[in-house]
């Protein structure tokens, strides 16, 4: 049996959904959701993201005067190595318990696996490597992206090699494509 914040994990890389929430979903759904508790951050009147502790959720739009439209989502799954417990958000942590202050890569690949889901490593940007390695679900056009060795000032102090460092949604055929083609 896995605890609780595990098949969290597990079922956002399944489906490329956090409770439900997709991408695409505008942020007055998102904050039905996962409620008024996020600090909102906007660039330009373009680009905007709320941040609910462990799962920010971007938007865009082409005028100011348009509606937002959900772009992606992380889960800064990092930001738990803080150990402070109200990282995850009130409606996280009352859904799932506790989160571990590190989630183990090949754990969740691990559980993945079992479960037929694999990760496909896809080339890292330049400037991460060779710090991070990311792997690639297709089905649910997600990426996980985890601490491949410790760097002074490239990655976090709390995490360690092999710790996720993040969740996000969509990374589509095209993204990898791109991110091949600079490889």
């Amino acid at each position: 049996m896995t605890p609780h914040s595990l098949a969290f994990y597990v079922h956002a890389v399944t489906t490329g959904t956090v409770l439900g929430l997709r991408p695409t979903d505008p942020p007055d759904r998102v904050a039905t959701v996962l409620g008024p508790d996020f600090a909102e951050n906007t660039f330009g009147g373009h680009a905007m993201f709320r941040d609910y502790g462990l799962a920010e959720f971007h938007f865009h739009r082409a005028r100011a005067r348009d509606a937002w439209e959900g772009h992606h989502f992380s889960l800064q799954v990092h930001r738990l190595a803080r150990r402070d417990r109200a990282v995850p958000g009130e409606v996280l942590r009352t859904r799932y318990g506790r989160f571990t202050p590190r989630l183990r890569f090949e754990k969740l690949r691990r559980l993945l696996e079992r479960r037929g889901v694999p990760l496909v490593e896809i080339p890292e940007y330049p400037g991460n490597a060779p710090y991070y390695r990311t792997f690639w679900q297709p089905d649910s056009l997600t990426a996980v992206s985890f601490v491949a060795e410790r760097g002074e000032c490239s990655t976090p102090a709390g995490l360690r090699a092999g710790d996720v460092y993040s969740i996000q949604a969509p990374v589509t055929a095209r993204d990898v494509e791109s991110r091949t083609a600079r490889a």
